[in-house]
């Protein structure tokens, strides 16, 4: 039987406790979630008829703050994944140093295979189902795989309808218009940007111009390689769920996006406003991009992309994670040996939880931050998170992973400590 990928997840801890002893009351609080939730969302389809498809809402630690963590609407989702999602949570919003908890939700669903009417009911079906589960104070939902600003409008209303009162900060990544925040679209990708700006020099990359290939061109891919090349990067390879494409010389992010978003399918381009030119290009498989000769690899899709049967075959020199658990633990053991510097998901995708943070600070203050604003504190967060992991790294001589996760820790043993442990209590009088 293979792995969960729970016990994939834990076996990234454990490796972390070798580097950093924790009391073991801190353990015990990190070996199993605060509390589960599987729902049923029964859905009124198009046709007339009735569906009901599994939720679930995980609440894995609130030892920092209230937990925090997204929604996804997928065909693969399960409970042992939303768990596991859930647990990286816990750890994402402990490094980089924002009072959150980690959680994580999703419906086993294909999206694709519903219509707007039918994704908007199973969105207010779910809301209403984890209605009592939820609350600004207590968990706080986002969007994730295949969810956006829009159904995460959808969840805010239907959540105010069921409280008579409308309540913003219930739910963060939504529309501008009804309180999300500004930066919030792209700050996934803006996160892994500014991590890989300021680690790319002790990384050995220099400060050079740098060839990126990116698995999987959603939000976090599309703007993450927008930013990258901007900063004058070539962006030389992308991908989808149907495959990938290969330009030598360089794509333009903004172009393939755009010919992507009215076309729906992925292409070299180069767009003048709404005219755009098809230029040449190679396709390849989601396989072959993986192991490209290029300076950076950003898994930006599902989890468990590099495995120990393709890490051999990786020539990247850097990898930024910007989707949740794309490195399973021994292809981690192999890139490490070959010298592969891996910038971890709970690090390099931690710009949206960051924002995310951000927007239910206003939410309740009520009172809104210009986008500047939102960029300058959103990059002094991960600056300062990703030299201590750097530090740490330094310091241990073990790959930064293990490191992101020893700074986490740090914080976590500090705040079950300030509650008391046995050892305040078995005390001698």
């Amino acid at each position: 039987m293979s792995q969960s990928i729970f016990d994939a997840a834990k076996a990234q801890l454990n490796k972390a406790l070798q580097y950093y002893s924790i009391d073991a009351e801190s353990e015990a609080r990190l070996s199993t979630p605060k509390s589960s939730l599987s729902v049923s969302v029964p859905v009124r389809m198009d046709d007339g008829s009735l569906k009901i498809f599994q939720g679930y809402r995980v609440r894995y630690n609130d030892l920092l703050g209230p937990t925090k963590g997204g929604i996804r609407f997928h065909p693969g989702v399960t409970l042992d994944e939303v768990k596991s999602l859930a647990f990286w949570m816990t750890f994402k919003c402990a490094v980089v140093g924002i009072p959150y908890g980690g959680g994580k939700g999703g419906v086993t669903v294909n999206p694709k295979e519903l219509s707007l009417l039918e994704i908007e009911r199973l969105s207010r079906s779910y809301m209403s189902a984890i209605a009592d589960f939820i609350g600004p104070n207590r968990d706080i939902p986002a969007p994730d795989v295949y969810t956006n600003s829009m159904i995460m409008g959808w969840m805010v209303d239907e959540y105010s309808n069921i409280q008579r009162a409308f309540t913003p900060s219930i739910i963060t990544g939504k529309p501008i218009a009804l309180g999300g925040s500004q930066g919030r679209d792209d700050a996934t990708g803006r996160g892994g940007f500014y991590a890989l700006e300021t680690m790319k020099e002790r990384l050995g990359l220099g400060s050079k111009p740098l060839t990126i290939a990116i698995q999987g061109f959603g939000n976090a891919g599309f703007h993450f390689a927008r930013l990258c090349a901007e900063a004058g990067h070539k962006i030389v390879a992308v991908s989808d769920s149907k495959g990938a494409i290969f330009k030598g010389d360089g794509l333009d992010p903004k172009s393939v996006n755009q010919v992507k978003q009215e076309s729906r399918e992925l292409k070299a381009a180069y767009c003048k406003g709404s005219v755009c030119e098809v230029l040449d290009f190679e396709t390849i498989t989601n396989e072959e991009l993986l192991e490209l000769d290029v300076d950076v690899l950003a898994p930006a899709a599902l989890e468990n992309q590099l495995t120990k049967k393709n890490a051999e075959n990786v020539k990247a020199k850097c990898i930024v994670e910007l989707a949740n658990g794309p490195t399973t633990p021994e292809a981690d053991e192999i890139l490490f040996e070959k010298g592969v510097k891996v910038i971890p998901d709970i690090l390099a995708n931690a710009g949206g939880v960051t924002v995310s943070y951000f927007e239910w600070v206003q939410n309740r203050a009520g009172y809104y931050w210009e986008v500047e604003k939102v960029h300058e504190r959103l990059n002094t967060i991960i600056k300062k998170a990703a030299a201590e992991v750097l530090d740490l790294a330094d310091e241990h001589k073990t790959n930064m992973r293990t490191c992101a996760y020893v700074s986490a820790l740090r914080r976590i043993n500090e705040a079950v400590q300030a509650k008391g442990t046995l050892r305040n209590f078995s005390a001698r009088k």
